[in-house]
């Protein structure tokens, strides 16, 4: 089937045979839901995939380089605010980033050619569910202003925006060499002399020694789904508490999961991702060293890391987002939407924190006091 074909069926499929309106992919679901009749249409099992497998990472390099990878036309808005890019819904001309809440105008004639994800997770957590998790973590939080906390109590589920959020995820297979030392303990008995009631004994105690020995060999290490957020706009260590990701509900791109919902273009390559990806990488090749080399004690003095059977997958993953802003200042709250997973940025109230400082203050004063008076 030709690409124009598959987008004209996607198209379709998206239409509802009973009224003409847009149908949305239902979280939690395999189907396709209209909001204005109701009707439920199911999406086919063809996206579920026998196996999930990862793209060799050099075929896909140089695919991309040579303009031949697979490909989908999409509107899409780039945000004057944060700089992130995201695909537009459907017969909406102006809206807010989901990112920074800066307004988007946009000429819904404008098509751009974008790269077609190899693999989508699809919502599992409703909008609904998602606003729950939100009010039930901002209450957790000591400090917060009351008004805000008042507001998101008060607030609707409109507040969160859907967005399926790109990633890469890497496998590999590592084989390191390294050099090293290795320290093993010993002891000796040192004799010592001291003045006891006057009198100079003798005695004897155990001192401990390392001797360091020369160290060096190989370690295999495996990586699975070792994942890079290639999205800027959400920052690297929010993305990563919202992990583990469950990429066992993995599906075969399929653009009927993203009626409904917007999808952020990458703005971090596979070839930068790389480089991030190692790093976390890192800590388990040096810790497999570490145990290598044995002995009490270690040191790594160099080491270096081949990457064999280096493959990739594009996804897309769901999270509920909401930018809001709070004294002029802006703040992020994610869910993960398919765990419910929850983190977020979060505001302070001065009055709050001074106000138990000054309460602190007089409950020791006060303790002060009735201790003085009992005596």
């Amino acid at each position: 089937m030709s690409f124009e074909e598959k987008t004209s069926e996607t198209v379709n499929s998206l239409k509802c045979q009973n009224c003409g309106a847009i149908l949305h992919y239902a979280p939690g679901t395999n189907s396709l839901r209209c909001e204005y009749c109701g009707t439920v249409n199911q999406i086919t099992d063809s996206t579920v995939p026998d196996t999930i497998h990862a793209i060799d990472y050099d075929d896909f390099i140089a695919a991309q380089q040579n303009h031949t990878g697979a490909t989908q036309e999409a509107v899409v808005v780039k945000c004057v605010g944060c700089g992130a890019t995201t695909t537009m819904l459907p017969n909406v001309t102006a809206d807010a980033c989901p990112f920074c809440a800066s307004p988007l105008v946009v000429d819904t004639t404008q098509t751009t050619a974008i790269l077609q994800p190899h693999y989508v997770l699809p919502f599992m957590v409703k909008d609904s569910e998602a606003l729950q998790y939100f009010r039930t973590w901002m209450s957790k939080l000591w400090f917060a202003p009351s008004d805000l906390v008042k507001k998101v109590k008060d607030g609707s589920s409109q507040q969160l925006k859907g967005v399926y959020i790109p990633h890469w995820s890497y496998d590999t297979d590592t084989y390191t060499v390294y050099a090293g030392e290795r320290g093993e303990y010993y002891y000796t008995t040192e004799t010592y002399t001291e003045e006891v009631n006057g009198k100079t004994e003798t005695r004897t105690r155990q001192v401990h020694h390392t001797a360091w020995y020369p160290a060096s060999g190989a370690v295999n290490n495996s990586f699975r789904d070792v994942l890079v957020s290639a999205s800027p706009s959400l920052p690297l260590k929010m993305a990563q508490i919202l992990e583990p990701w469950r990429l066992d509900e993995l599906k075969k791109y399929d653009g009927r999961y993203l009626s409904g919902f917007r999808a952020e273009l990458f703005q971090t390559n596979a070839e930068q991702a790389l480089v991030i990806a190692k790093k976390r990488m890192d800590p388990a090749i040096r810790e497999n060293i570490l145990d290598d080399i044995g002995g009490d004690e270690q040191v790594i003095n160099n080491y270096q890391v081949a990457y064999n059977r280096l493959g990739l997958k594009y996804l897309l993953l769901p999270v509920w987002i909401s930018a809001y802003r709070y004294n002029g200042k802006l703040y992020h709250f994610v869910v993960n939407a398919c765990t419910g997973e929850v983190t977020g940025d979060r505001p302070y109230s001065w009055i709050k924190i001074v106000s138990l400082i000054i309460g602190i203050i007089i409950a020791i004063v006060l303790i002060y006091q009735v201790a003085q008076s009992s005596h």
